[in-house]
């Protein structure tokens, strides 16, 4: 018996690689699938099997391209629809895989279809359970994310997770591993635990949604505190279930190199949005007027599919080498509409002699100076609601980044402000000074290190915190 866990940082995702005696099984693959290929040439198995837990919201799975690749079964568990040929699994269904079976468990309640799949060893022995996004280690699956048309509530949900978890999961032996699908800094439930895997024992003692609770009390606890979830969640969902053009097509399409000139000529075209994927510390010093900057460094694809327009097409700017990195990224995603990249990236921009922009990098003691003189000082604080109301400086403004790309976010600011841009360290910030320039906003400044440097600098600046938030 061979298990991996694929675990994938900036999506906070695990994929998994399961096998026995040259048969193998992929659990919840990404859509760029040369890993788990390469898995099996390297290990001379055969992958039979793609097991999916459900139709995830926050990435377009591997399945198609994997199955189209590898002969490989693609199933699903019971209450399943889709649009291309899978294997819908009874509850309870076992599959072979050499000497090893997998049971499906359905377990609905973060979705309809949401399945566990039960590992089970040669003596058939239960040794570890694949729990996509119905447990988490220390959450579960958030239960207000039912596709368009559906006709049960966020609470019908929640009270069908309740069952599940104690029908399907509780009864299992205390040594059973879990491995979900996600992990601390999905927004796939509320506050994942940091570890990637775990056991049934440890979680039932861990767990607040294991804990003894009438399933009044759980339905409250679980949701209580969503936050909004990302735009692009039903994006997804919808590509899950319908399916997608090919990986490789849409790299195709990504990897047409355009010169200087002719990238300018297709950038003017109103319709085109300039992605610029450099650091960005590097973006501040120098861009493409009217680009929007997403570093590859942090949480990429997230914020790309929370904060860009799914039906434009996008033309990318990205350091040399990187083109393809950040096609796949965005594909991850959903994205699909590419239409190639700046040829030898933003210095044969300047190369070429062409208009550049800039975004003024401020230290925070130089905000603290300004505040007391400057009546048209505006301080956009751009960290979520939660982190703002944790503590801020006294008269900055709240605009969180993931609202910025609506216009009307930007409503009170105006270009006779000085505006000073924050977040809490300084990636977040650059997006939203990228997308306030891009309004015509121009006298910005971002504040290097955010929230970081401002509270480093302690009774320069006055200090408060939003009770009624909190409490």
């Amino acid at each position: 018996m061979f298990v991996k866990q694929l675990y994938t940082g900036c999506l906070s995702e695990a994929a998994y690689y399961i096998e026995s005696e040259g048969e193998a099984a992929v659990i919840d693959p990404l859509r760029d699938i040369e890993e788990y290929l390469q898995l099996a040439r390297e290990r001379n198995t055969t992958i039979k099997y793609i097991f999916e837990t459900h139709f995830h919201a926050d990435f377009v799975s591997g399945h198609l391209d994997l199955a189209a690749a590898t002969g490989a079964t693609i199933v699903y568990g019971p209450d399943t629809h889709t649009n291309f040929p899978v294997h819908v699994a009874k509850d309870g269904e076992l599959f072979s895989i050499g000497k090893m079976k997998m049971q499906v468990l359905h377990t609905p309640g973060h979705t309809l279809e949401s399945s566990c799949y039960l590992l089970k060893d040669e003596a058939g022995k239960d040794q570890a359970l694949f729990t996509g996004d119905t447990l988490f280690v220390g959450d579960v699956g958030r239960p207000d994310l039912a596709q368009k048309g559906a006709t049960l509530t966020m609470n019908d949900l929640a009270g069908m997770l309740y069952d599940s978890l104690r029908k399907k999961i509780l009864p299992l032996p205390d040594h059973v591993i879990i491995y979900p699908a996600h992990g601390a800094g999905s927004s796939c439930g509320k506050n994942l635990g940091t570890e990637t895997y775990s056991t049934v024992g440890e979680q039932k003692q861990t767990n607040y949604a294991l804990a003894s609770q009438s399933k009044e009390d759980f339905i409250k606890a679980v949701t209580e505190g969503l936050t909004t979830p990302p735009q692009y969640f039903p994006i997804n969902a919808q590509i899950n279930k319908e399916g997608y053009e090919s990986l490789e097509a849409l790299l195709q399409k990504g990897m047409q190199a355009w010169d200087a000139e002719s990238f300018r000529k297709k950038a003017q075209d109103e319709n085109i949005i300039l992605l610029d994927t450099r650091k960005a510390t590097v973006f501040t010093q120098g861009f493409v007027p009217g680009s929007v900057s997403i570093g590859l460094e942090g949480r990429f694809a997230e914020w790309a599919g929370s904060l860009l327009p799914f039906d434009q097409p996008l033309l990318l700017i990205t350091e040399p080498e990187q083109e393809r990195e950040t096609i796949v990224r965005l594909a991850r995603v959903g994205f699909d509409k590419f239409e190639g990249h700046l040829a030898g990236g933003f210095e044969a921009w300047l190369a070429a002699g062409l208009p550049i922009d800039m975004i003024i990098d401020v230290e925070a003691d130089e905000l603290a100076m300004d505040i007391p003189f400057d009546p048209n000082l505006v301080i956009v604080d751009v960290r979520k609601v939660p982190e703002y109301a944790d503590g801020h400086v006294k008269q900055a403004i709240n605009i969180p980044l993931e609202t910025l790309m609506d216009p009307a976010s930007m409503a009170n600011l105006d270009e006779h402000h000085n505006i000073y841009v924050h977040c809490a360290g300084g990636y977040r910030s650059v997006i939203a000074s990228s997308l306030i320039k891009r309004q015509g906003i121009h006298n910005l400044r971002n504040i290097a290190g955010g929230w970081g440097s401002i509270k480093e600098l302690g009774d320069k600046f006055k200090i408060e915190k939003s009770t009624e938030v909190l409490n």
